[in-house]
């Protein structure tokens, strides 16, 4: 009798308080569900870049494969009228190799490679600690894996979805990315 009781009190307040309980379903994440902070600390939802291509990528300033910002800059510069940004993503779960605060991190950036590209603040890309959006990225079907070292690459769609996944040694001007991007990119606005 008194588990009749509680089962009739359990639903009574679930009816009158509107809770579904276990029925409700929960929604998978998407790339714009995650929060960030920028490189100086502003909190930036990422479904502001719904509707753009992405290449997002973990970087490290003392590294050997830190020279692709160069890359990286080049590739936005040439791709940014065509709703393309590359989101970086400094982390230091390899060697130390981004021991630097977010402002260091922002002036070698700025100074050395004159990064105009997004930045973001450091994160974990690995590990116990990796941040909700790499383990987010680490475990889309066909894409999974950790981050094996600095400079690896997620392409992003503009819906959302990763379409490709580029490993350290892969530069950002590598025709693989391009032919990759080009898939994906907008066509150019043709002269009339």
């Amino acid at each position: 009798m008194k588990k009749i009781i509680a089962a009739a009190t359990a639903v009574v307040s679930c009816f009158l308080t509107g809770h579904k309980g276990n029925t409700a379903q929960t929604e998978s994440p998407s790339f714009y569900s995650f929060t960030v902070n920028g490189i100086d600390g502003n909190e930036l939802s990422l479904s502001a870049y719904k509707g753009k291509t992405l290449l997002v990528v973990n970087t490290a300033s003392k590294c050997g494969f830190t020279k692709q910002y160069e890359s990286l800059e080049t590739l936005y510069t040439a791709y940014k009228g065509r709703s393309f940004e590359v989101l970086a993503f400094p982390a230091n779960n390899f060697l130390n190799q981004e021991p630097d605060d977010n402002a260091q991190i922002k002036e070698f950036c700025t100074t050395k490679f004159n990064v105009s590209f997004p930045l973001f603040a450091k994160i974990s890309v690995k590990g116990d600690d990796i941040h909700p959006l790499y383990r987010y990225l680490t475990s889309v079907p066909g894409f999974e894996g950790d981050i094996s070292w600095n400079f690896n690459k997620f392409l992003i769609d503009s819906n959302g979805n990763v379409v490709a996944r580029f490993g350290s040694r892969v530069d950002p001007l590598d025709s693989e990315i391009i032919t990759q991007l080009e898939k994906i990119l907008p066509p150019v606005n043709s002269p009339e």
